[in-house]
């Protein structure tokens, strides 16, 4: 015990003397969660078909930013979701950070398996328990590894529209959001140690339907981008709820054909890959960024019969209160440049624009499916307004849950003003 306490301490008082006032370090870390043997593969709620092959591995991959005592890690999962449960599982074995400050947000591919544990309409359970607690172990160490990376690092953060058939909303092809957000972390030698991808869109090429286990599209833009010398790359989705899906029409105009395999993730993963390239590749470089975070708990009440039955019967303990309500995380960091604001769950792309103006400066991320999974996230006066959602407003919390995260993420948007906030 004492040895390892004077090893922690060690460590910090190491970390303490190589950082100067402003200077930002920054690590990276990734372990592959591919189940083995491979598990059926989740849509969301419902059945699972069996997995009968796989196409790329999942990853957990972390990046951890380290400036003036304020330690963050951003971390992806190639899950449909994430839920503040496993959080807690990987949270308990997590060292070094304080775990308010740790950013977990799902890929939301639709080929992975299941991490909710709801049952379907029989009541049958398809998640695998061994592999929950096994995976949030590897969740936890590619976060103990970034953070065990971190080294005096700057910044290049850019926001552009990325260009070609890349996203589309299959309800209305045009109300999609296409600006990439990406931040690179570069080493004290300027070589990229990480790129941070943040855009809005279901990877879903392949489904949840083929038998193939996949991070669909994100897994050859991953591929792309450390190919071309952009360290590790880490894909963090945005407000793509409703449907802003992969454009992988065949003809422009007629969903219902589409291309359907992984050339089509390939494709277009590579596209998305080269856009976020080409947007940072002229960004300046950023020496010294100022480096804060807040957090804000938020509570919303369950209005919706099906989550609370799915949940009732899951076994994992869903942290609902006899009231119906449940509470998550909301975190916002300003980073340089950049504001970033996390969303638990998936907000329709027309609240993602309003947040977008609301932040007020030119380099916005919006984390969507980050830190929670509560469902779609519509404002009410859309909420089972027309039959074009009524799907989305039956697999969200209720009425209420747009409007309460709004407030929220105004509050938070406004307390954490970013200094180049447009007045």
């Amino acid at each position: 015990m004492k040895r390892l306490l004077l090893s922690v301490m060690s460590f910090v008082l190491v970390l303490g003397a190589c950082t100067a006032q402003g200077e930002l370090l920054a690590g990276t870390g990734k372990r592959v969660i591919t189940p083995d043997p491979l598990l059926p593969i989740s849509g969301g709620f419902g059945s699972c078909p069996d997995a009968t092959s796989k196409a790329g591995d999942l990853f957990a991959r972390s990046l951890a930013f380290y400036s003036d005592d304020t330690r963050i890690v951003f971390v992806g999962v190639d899950f449909i979701g994430w839920t503040s449960n496993l959080s807690e599982k990987v949270f308990a074995q997590v060292k070094g950070v304080d775990t308010n400050n740790i950013m977990i947000g799902a890929s939301h591919t639709h080929s992975g398996p299941d991490i909710y544990g709801f049952p379907d309409e029989a009541g049958k359970l398809y998640v695998d328990l061994d592999y929950i607690d096994w995976m949030c172990g590897e969740v936890a160490a590619s976060i103990n590894e970034a953070v065990k990376n971190l080294e005096p690092a700057s910044v290049k953060i850019a926001v552009g529209e990325a260009e070609g058939q890349i996203a589309y909303n299959y309800y209305a092809p045009q109300l999609y959001d296409p600006r990439c957000s990406v931040i690179q972390a570069l080493d004290a030698k300027g070589e990229t140690l990480c790129t941070l991808v943040n855009y809005a869109v279901h990877p879903e090429v392949l489904g949840s339907k083929r038998g193939i286990l996949s991070p669909d599209l994100c897994g050859p833009l991953y591929d792309r981008i450390e190919a071309k010398g952009g360290g590790m790359a880490l894909f963090m989705n945005g407000a793509q709820g409703g449907m802003v899906t992969a454009d992988n029409r065949i003809l422009e105009g007629q969903p219902g054909r589409e291309r359907a395999d992984y050339d089509e993730c390939t494709r277009i993963g590579n596209l998305l890959a080269d856009e976020a390239l080409r947007i940072i590749s002229d960004a300046p470089v950023q020496e010294t960024p100022e480096l804060t975070i807040a957090t804000k708990m938020v509570e919303f009440p369950v209005e919706m019969e099906k989550f609370l039955m799915a949940a009732a019967f899951s076994p994992f303990k869903y942290p609902i209160t006899e009231d119906k309500t449940i509470v998550t995380r909301i975190n916002i960091v300003n980073l340089g440049s950049a504001q970033l604001l996390t969303i638990p769950g998936e907000a329709l792309p027309n609240i993602g624009y309003w947040l977008k103006r609301k932040m007020g400066i030119d380099h916005t991320f919006l984390l969507g499916l980050t830190n929670d999974a509560l469902g779609y996230i519509l404002t009410d006066v859309d909420f089972n307004s027309f039959s074009r959602y009524d799907y989305v407003s039956a697999t969200s919390l209720g009425e209420q849950t747009g409007p309460i995260y709004m407030d929220a993420a105004q509050e938070m948007i406004e307390g954490a003003a970013h200094p180049l906030r447009k007045k």
